[in-house]
């Protein structure tokens, strides 16, 4: 199974979203962090909006956001949304075959095709960008990172601890 450039992109951009929680970001940005094209991820952050998976704000100090929190995104609802066909084979959208009466391959895709799904109904956008990958994923996208806790500070007259 092959998923589509679209649903790539549509994966892409909630990766880069669940990463640069909870601060916005622009398409420009998403685009520029992958090397894709702004025009075509426009139509996916469209969609994605409308699926609720996305807010966008328009206008000056707009941009994009996670609508969910991450747990709440799952990646096997995100594929059956962008993908635009999920038939592996000509049969699976009632096309005609010759060997329709006797075909087994037919069940075994199909059996396939549901555990692909289920392995991804397992997966949130959550176990995608949170923990340790977090780091990663920033590094690797050029999201700038949190900015350090300032240290915590200490009573007038206390000296700081020494190890």
């Amino acid at each position: 199974m092959r998923l589509t450039r679209y649903t790539d992109y549509a994966l892409r951009t909630l990766i880069y979203l669940g990463v640069h929680e909870p601060r916005q970001s622009s398409i420009a940005e998403i685009a520029r962090a992958y090397g894709i094209s702004e025009n075509h991820l426009t139509k996916v952050v469209h969609q994605l909006g409308r699926l609720g998976l996305i807010r966008t704000i328009r206008g000056r100090g707009g941009g994009l956001r996670l609508a969910r929190p991450p747990a709440e995104i799952v990646v096997g609802a995100v594929v059956r949304q962008t993908e635009e066909d999920l038939d592996l084979v000509e049969c699976f959208g009632g096309g005609a075959c010759a060997i329709t009466p006797s075909c087994r391959l037919k069940r075994a895709l199909g059996e396939a095709l549901a555990a692909f799904l289920e392995v991804l109904d397992g997966v949130t956008l959550a176990d995608l960008v949170e923990g340790p990958v977090r780091t990663d994923l920033a590094r690797l996208l050029d999201i700038p990172g949190p900015s350090p806790s300032p240290a915590p500070s200490l009573p007038p007259g206390a000296a700081p601890a020494v190890p």
